[in-house]
């Protein structure tokens, strides 16, 4: 079975991807709320897991926040040294294993649109657990795994009723899936994401000492173009969420 989650091999095309793309999901509904969730000041220290190249830990840095930006690539990392001002620090470490990170050394801790990609999620936990101060937070921001599981979950269409709906064929399920990080290229790269139900982020955070203060889900920013399914399709986009974000506060 393959293991590398990596995102290196494709770091120029996601760069580029999140530096060019005026529809992106993580511009259009990703930041604004993140930013709103965090609601950084001044001197907070923030420590931005899995930050791939750096798109987020830079809109931090702009809040007065100090930030470190964490990443297993080291293709990412360069991007995001590259991208960035020099006051933001940036190591390649794995977020289970973040050996050169001094423990209660951050108030802050985002890790955003990584854990379905990271195999163990509890020494994920137990990492945040050791390098947050007391009564620190973390926020994650996930695909909905109620509503977006790779391959079992999809778009249909009821011709009587003339509505969109949203089809779940396993949830409660844990499981490992290939994913195809580029469709559409003559090149395959793939990754894995691991399918968890809500109950295991929910649990994982409580074993590790973590109280759930706050889950927001947020929808899509997109809409359709004029036709016979568009008030459907735009009214199914209100109705079920793409992205859940849980905030959790050392007890």
């Amino acid at each position: 079975m393959k293991s590398n989650t990596s995102w290196g091999n494709v770091a120029g095309w996601y760069d580029d991807l999140l530096e060019t793309s005026e529809d992106s999901y993580q511009k259009n509904v990703i930041l604004p709320n993140i930013l709103r969730v965090l609601n950084l000041k001044k001197g907070e220290r923030v420590l931005d897991l899995a930050c791939g190249q750096g798109f987020f830990s830079r809109q931090f840095i702009e809040s007065g926040a100090r930030v470190t930006g964490v990443d297993s690539s080291t293709e990412l990392i360069a991007l995001a040294r590259a991208r960035s001002p020099k006051r933001i620090a940036y190591h390649v470490l794995s977020a289970d294993k973040l050996e050169d990170i001094a423990s209660g050394s951050f108030d802050a801790i985002t890790i955003i649109l990584a854990l379905q990609n990271i195999k163990n999620i509890a020494g994920v936990y137990s990492e945040c657990r050791r390098v947050i101060v007391p009564h620190g937070r973390v926020v994650i921001v996930i695909n909905h795994p109620a509503f977006r599981i790779p391959q079992h979950s999809s778009w249909g269409w009821d011709e009587t009723q003339r509505m969109q709906y949203r089809r779940v064929d396993n949830y409660l399920t844990e499981s490992q899936i290939v994913i195809d990080m580029h469709p559409g290229s003559k090149k395959k790269e793939t990754t894995l994401s691991f399918h968890r139900p809500l109950q295991i982020y929910v649990n994982t955070f409580a074993k590790h000492g973590f109280v759930i203060m706050r889950m927001e889900e947020w929808i899509s920013h997109k809409r359709s173009m004029k036709g016979p399914r568009q008030a459907a399709e735009n009214h199914s986009r209100k109705e079920i969420p793409l992205f859940l974000m849980i905030e959790a506060h050392v007890q």
